[in-house]
């Protein structure tokens, strides 16, 4: 037979150390907070604010990634969801898979696929040039010197 403990029974806790389930799930509830702001302030720009969606194309892109502030935040925007993404999918992943070599597979695979896209998101973000050698004229921001 189990015995269940009163809810307010103290816990004897015999591991110490980080508790990385604690600091996952109040990375979760942080960034999701910092998320909306971003998501939704990358829509209004994006979507609303000028000609709406038809001022999206290249020179739009080249233009928002020369200036420092749109650089930070779509950084951030990419590292907070890919690692919120990436947690979450880690939760589900610790609730529904039983088996462990299969939980590890799939832990490494997650992780390893995370930090790929990480790597890549942040290589375009800082080495974008707006300005490509070669490029037609009409296409490149207006900011680019025609030479």
């Amino acid at each position: 037979m189990t015995t269940i403990d009163a809810p307010r029974t103290p816990v004897n806790r015999t591991r110490r150390g980080v508790n990385l389930e604690k600091w996952g799930w109040m990375y979760m509830r942080a960034s999701g907070v910092v998320l909306v702001v971003l998501i939704f302030g990358h829509l209004f720009v994006n979507l609303v604010a000028g000609e709406g969606v038809k001022q999206i194309d290249f020179a739009f892109v080249a233009g928002k990634l020369t200036d420092p502030f749109w650089i930070v935040w779509d950084t951030l925007l990419l590292w907070l969801a890919l690692i919120h993404g990436a947690n979450g999918m880690r939760t589900l992943v610790n609730d529904y898979v039983t088996k462990p070599k299969v939980r590890a597979a799939l832990h490494f695979a997650l992780a390893s696929s995370t930090a790929v896209l990480l790597i890549l998101g942040t290589l375009v973000i800082y080495t974008f040039d707006p300005c490509p050698a070669g490029a037609d004229p009409e296409l490149v921001a207006s900011f680019c010197s025609t030479l």
